[in-house]
């Protein structure tokens, strides 16, 4: 049964992140995911390495609906980013609304 859910919405962002850094960017990770975890609206988060791709990482989350997201970047984004203690270079921002939902 495939369910239609329009109000999840994903938000990923892509680095490059060089092989010295990829310890302190999990402990980065682990900092958002803390906060974001208490956020209301959050569901979940996620780090991926890009297969294929050299030095490629997404973090991915997702919540309720972009409003809970815009909500926790406004309060937390600058704060985290100051206490973010990888070197890392932004390859792309994704902002996706979820259609169908199975399983």
């Amino acid at each position: 049964m495939v369910k239609e859910n329009k109000k999840i919405f994903i938000h990923a962002v892509l680095f490059e992140i060089l092989p010295g850094q990829v310890k302190k960017y999990h402990q980065d990770n682990l900092m958002w995911a803390h906060f974001a975890r208490r956020a209301k609206g959050f569901i979940s988060y996620q780090t991926a390495r890009r297969l294929a791709y050299k030095n490629q990482y997404a973090s991915v989350y997702r919540w309720k609906s972009k409003g809970h997201h815009n909500r926790f970047m406004h309060k937390y984004h600058d704060w985290l980013v100051a206490r973010s203690k990888a070197k890392v270079k932004v390859l792309g921002y994704f902002n996706l609304k979820v259609v169908d939902v199975l399983g």
